[in-house]
């Protein structure tokens, strides 16, 4: 019988990604629609994927939901993963290690580096005895979400290819999402192209090798630049608005002319239809 890490679900995901060379998604949600838009999609496409809760779900949300969303992904006809996206708070992440979740992203990012490497540590090492693994953020991304992080232009910090590797094997964590001039939301003119430090990717893959998997953020960015990142060595890709974009234009458009139970039901369908794109994009499909 495999033992932990190997018998964790986002382990067994991840880790089939890269011995595939192929990407899986992490799907940012926020409500039943997303939930079941994601499981609608990889079930329809035999794809494999994460859905993804920020710490905002757990508290608005409530822990049933997060309950509900952990049963419906593990009942699903092909691995979907639940994992929680940037857990800022120590007392969120305290807070998640009691829920069903499979995975969570612990972000020390607005630690020092030391900082981070014992915020992290702490909570790798509590996440092995329920069974959960970690991603964790080195460096600091620029850009956020609501509710979740807001990182200022200019108070970026690069991930260095030696702290990289330094933080890796001090922590024991088992996913990495690097900063590399990747930003979260819409990225400054002239476009991502211009701000994503290829050579410094690189370097990192090649210091933390295949143990930790590389986790790719900040993704609203052309449909190229997404493969070489793929190529580059990241077999997990998060996903928000990117895939939602018909989905809110449909409610937007829609809201005021069907019933509640039809809008909800066309809303999911579409949503899910841009989801199964994405995953053709990552190269999942078929691979579950």
């Amino acid at each position: 019988m495999s033992s932990y890490p190997q018998n964790n679900r986002t382990y067994q995901i991840i880790h089939a990604a890269q011995a595939g060379k192929y990407a899986v998604g992490g799907f940012c949600v926020y409500n039943y629609d997303g939930v079941a838009a994601v499981v609608r999609a990889a079930e329809a496409n035999n794809s494999p994927a994460l859905i993804q809760f920020f710490p905002w779900t757990i508290h608005f949300q409530g822990k049933h939901f997060i309950q509900f969303a952990a049963d419906l992904a593990h009942s699903a006809k092909v691995p979907i993963a639940l994992h929680l996206d940037h857990c800022i708070k120590p007392e969120d992440a305290e807070i998640a290690l009691q829920l069903p979740f499979d995975s969570i992203m612990v972000d020390g990012s607005l630690f020092d580096e030391e900082g981070n490497i014992a915020y992290v540590k702490s909570i790798v090492q509590k996440a092995e005895k329920v069974g959960q693994t970690v991603e964790a953020e080195l460096g600091r991304m620029e850009g956020g979400y609501k509710d979740v992080l807001e990182v200022a232009e200019g108070s970026g910090v690069f991930t260095e290819p030696e702290a990289a590797k330094k933080f890796v094997q001090e922590t024991g964590v088992h996913f990495l999402a690097p900063s590399f001039g990747n930003v979260h939301g819409p990225y400054p003119e002239p476009g991502a192209e211009r701000w994503w430090q290829m050579d410094r990717l690189r370097r990192i893959r090649e210091e933390v090798g295949d143990v930790c998997p590389l986790v790719l953020h900040g993704t609203a960015i052309s449909d190229d630049l997404l493969k070489k990142g793929i190529e580059a060595g990241f077999y997990k890709v998060n996903q928000n608005k990117m895939v939602r974009r018909r989905y809110m234009k449909f409610l937007a458009e829609e809201a005021g002319k069907y019933e509640l139970t039809d809008l909800q039901e066309k809303g999911v369908q579409i949503y899910a239809e841009e989801i199964g794109e994405m995953m053709k994009l990552l190269g999942s499909v078929g691979k579950a």
